[in-house]
């Protein structure tokens, strides 16, 4: 017969598999599960058990509680040996529970997470010469990609003045703070941080370049991200300090070049590339959007030809290492009208990729960053 303790002890070890879904760790890790009780139901006979799950959330009325508590109950139903009925007790840590798991989380992660030894995250900062060529669109679209396509995302809106990324994913609520520790908010699968998400970020923003460069190493280090497969950036336009801020704090990010195909737009996206001469950044290759619109089964150069091309072979002899054309998007009004609602356009309303070309050129383009590092 199966005795109560030798219970507690196997429904533990499956609650070890229950992975809170902000800080990626399992809730037996984070110290969640304060105790599991297990008590003969029916007179005793060794074949019911009531089974008590005491769970201690990092912070009350945590907006992920429901998602967590289904997990455990979860966990719980599959044992197979005894028929269980749970029950799940939800409370706090205490301050200092609370204290001393930020304080091992912080030690662990240390500063800049992504620059340690053996990082695994791909990092893609997303450039332009001028605004007004779609480059947070581009950034949208292709982080929701690679979020469906499987992938741990995660996306920092670096453009502090004309942040753009809340909007396009709809995200209308602030980090979790964690005692000085941010959690990501998590859109459409993907992990984002904004200035856009704080409090009177809709106040013109007047800071110069020092505390520009201090916004971008408190969303490296002060933010909990886990371990991601693809870290994006939407930069500012133009080559300025946040650009420079990115190239040192994350030496090892690939710069994507966003144009449109007029040469207005070619010309200062070449030297948005060029950056690379001056900072340890290495240019992964150009975008170019609106490149074309479909109309009647025709395409409509609607803003010229060849501008991702010229800023491919510019940038290709100026650095001396190939620069290719990633991508060449379409202009289609759905991508606004349907980022603007708060939605990427390459997903449908239930988060999965959708079937447009729009979505189609953009999995391309997701993986044929992927392809080579």
């Amino acid at each position: 017969m199966t005795d109560n303790r030798q219970i507690e002890a196997e429904i533990y070890d499956r609650l070890s598999r229950v992975i809170d879904p902000e800080l990626g760790r399992s809730v037996t890790d984070l110290g969640m599960i304060a105790a599991i009780d297990a008590t003969p139901a029916d007179g005793g006979d060794g074949n019911r058990y009531d089974v008590t799950v005491h769970v201690e959330l990092t912070v009350p009325g945590c907006p992920l509680s429901e998602t967590i508590t289904n997990q455990i109950n979860g966990a719980i139903a599959s044992y197979p040996d005894a028929t269980l009925t749970p029950h799940i007790e939800v409370g706090a840590m205490s301050r200092d529970k609370l204290d001393t798991l930020v304080a091992d989380l912080k030690a662990e992660r240390r500063q800049n997470p992504f620059n340690k030894p053996g990082t695994k995250t791909r990092i893609f900062a997303v450039a332009s010469g001028k605004g007004g060529v779609g480059k947070s669109s581009v950034t949208a679209n292709l982080a929701a990609t690679f979020a469906a396509l499987g992938y741990n995302t995660a996306a920092i809106d670096a453009d502090i003045y004309g942040f753009s990324l809340p909007k396009l994913f709809g995200v209308t609520t602030q980090p979790t703070n964690l005692n000085g520790m941010l959690m990501p908010v998590t859109a459409w699968g993907v992990k984002l941080i904004s200035i856009g998400m704080f409090a009177g970020a809709d106040r013109a923003i007047l800071w110069r370049g020092p505390r520009l460069q201090r916004s971008l190493e408190q969303f490296l280090s002060d933010v909990w991200w886990g371990e991601p497969d693809v870290l994006l950036l939407d930069l500012a336009p133009g080559t300025g300090d946040m650009a420079i801020s990115v190239a040192q704090a994350l030496p090892n990010a690939e710069l994507v070049v966003v144009t449109t195909p007029q040469p207005s737009a070619s010309d200062v996206a070449v030297r948005s590339g060029l950056v690379a001469l001056q900072v340890p950044m290495k240019v992964r290759g150009v975008v170019e959007n609106m490149s074309y619109y479909e109309h009647n089964g025709e395409r409509l150069e609607i803003f010229g030809r060849g501008g991702g091309e010229r800023v491919s072979e510019q940038l290709t002899a100026a650095l001396g290492h190939d620069v290719p054309l990633l991508a060449t998007l379409p202009l289609i009004p759905e991508v606004r009208e349907v980022g603007e609602s708060g939605r990427p356009a390459v997903l449908t309303p239930e988060g999965a990729l959708a079937s447009t070309p729009v979505a189609a050129e953009f999995t391309k383009l997701a993986k044929r960053l992927m392809a080579v590092r």
